[in-house]
């Protein structure tokens, strides 16, 4: 099930666009450890096409064609060396989501600095059955968006934001304008 994103419309998927541009221009677009090396050749474009048509469904389906994502990878070992481990079943959803959500809320900030709105509001963008606590809490409190867009432009991929949101793989928290 796609993520539920109360203010994604044309507006707020061009800045979703805009900002995926400064990653490229910047070079920090995030180039995640589960693409193979066709879905790293690939994913700059799909991305783009989710962003400007889709979601983060159709992102991750993009992702599981054509052998975008590895089917294993290495892992440390808790007593040194190196093993082989198999790729989530998940790990195209899990994807998707969290940067699709990441471009959504950083679009929302511009949105919101350009509008003079002083602050989004936390809410809960994907149903999970055992919600953390800590997230929970979260819901219905506010960030400014300022300082959400700096947080998240100086976080990208697998780092996570100071502030908090989204809050990592899963956790279905995303912003809206209030």
């Amino acid at each position: 099930m796609a993520l539920y994103l109360e203010n994604l419309d044309d507006r707020t998927r061009q800045l979703m666009l805009d900002e995926m541009e400064y990653d490229i221009a910047n070079h920090q677009l995030h180039i995640s450890p589960f693409l193979s090396g066709q879905g790293q050749r690939d994913y700059e474009n799909l991305l783009r096409d989710a962003l400007q048509n889709g979601n983060d469904e159709t992102l991750a389906q993009s992702l599981r064609e054509h052998r975008r994502i590895l089917r294993t990878l290495p892992r440390r070992n808790p007593s040194g060396g190196y093993s082989i481990a198999a790729t989530a079943e998940n790990a195209a959803q899990v994807l998707a989501e969290s940067e699709f959500n990441r471009y959504y809320i950083r679009a929302l900030a511009r949105r919101a600095i350009e509008d003079g709105i002083p602050e989004l509001v936390i809410y809960r963008a994907k149903p999970v059955e055992n919600p953390r606590p800590e997230s929970e809490a979260r819901i219905e409190t506010s960030l400014p968006p300022q300082e959400l867009l700096e947080d998240l432009r100086a976080h990208t991929g697998d780092e996570r934001p100071k502030l908090g949101v989204p809050s990592g793989p899963n956790s279905g928290l995303s912003v809206r304008l209030p």
